[in-house]
């Protein structure tokens, strides 16, 4: 393994990504961030992948983008791979969440708020430093945080730089859980177990409409799936026999 790199493992149902770069708390290099959509490219048409988890080696997340590759991303602004990066994670077709262990900082605050779900242990620590160095954070990347917070809460974080701790980060809506770092993982893997469970054509249609991706027509496509493809006949035959439901459809894999 090089120093800096992405891994992925795939267990069952799962593929997790890891964020490697121990010697800056897991940073993001410019080949980092060109590698994650690659990465992203080749799990969504994996049938046998039905959520995805992010996350970071160690006891750290992401310490944000390496500031050795600084200036490749600020020539290249709302246009940079790391904006790409992100934008391709938000758009992944199946469900994403961040499992967050201590640093989750500027860049890689950008890419847990990018995902579906932030389970977080409680030594996290959140931070978005733009106006600690003069640089404009990226406006998709802003919006999306507004969506999250609030625009009071994103204007704090932005206007102070200031990280805030696990409790906090819970209260605002940044997080969705806070564990003890000990149950993390361990909670991670019973939600995307649930996860892998329940209908996928459920989850997909109910991405696009809470992402505000799905226009009118797609919607009522979404609707036609429901009686063409048998998902909810397989839905309500397995709960009418007490039995796991065994949902057969997988969502497009455009992107």
């Amino acid at each position: 393994m090089s120093d800096a790199e992405l891994t992925v493992e795939v267990a069952g149902p799962v593929a997790t990504v890891v964020m490697h770069n121990p010697a800056r708390r897991n940073a993001m290099t410019a080949a980092m961030w060109r590698q994650l959509p690659e990465l992203l490219d080749r799990l969504e048409p994996d049938p046998d992948v039905r959520a995805l988890v992010l996350t970071g080696a160690g006891d750290a997340f992401c310490a944000g983008a390496d500031l050795g590759d600084l200036a490749e991303l600020l020539d290249a602004g709302d246009a940079s791979i790391a904006v790409a990066a992100e934008e391709r994670l938000a758009r992944f077709a199946k469900p994403t969440v961040a499992a967050i262990r201590g640093a989750c900082v500027g860049g890689g605050a950008q890419l847990a708020v990018a995902c579906d779900l932030r389970i977080a242990a409680d030594d996290a620590r959140f931070g978005v430093p733009p106006a600690r160095l003069g640089l404009v954070y990226p406006a998709p990347t802003t919006r999306r945080l507004v969506r999250l917070v609030g625009p009071s809460a994103a204007k704090l974080l932005l206007f102070t730089a200031e990280l805030i701790d696990a409790e906090r980060a819970l209260r605002i809506g940044l997080v969705d859980e806070l564990l003890p770092a000990d149950r993390l993982a361990v909670r991670v893997d019973e939600l995307t177990a649930t996860i892998a469970q329940r209908s996928p054509l459920s989850i997909a249609a109910a991405k696009e409409i809470i992402d505000e991706r799905a226009e009118p027509a797609r919607i009522a496509w979404w609707h036609r799936k429901v009686t063409t493809t048998g998902e909810a006949r397989e839905g309500v035959a397995a709960m009418t026999e007490r039995r796991q439901p065994r949902f057969a459809w997988r969502p497009p894999t455009e992107h």
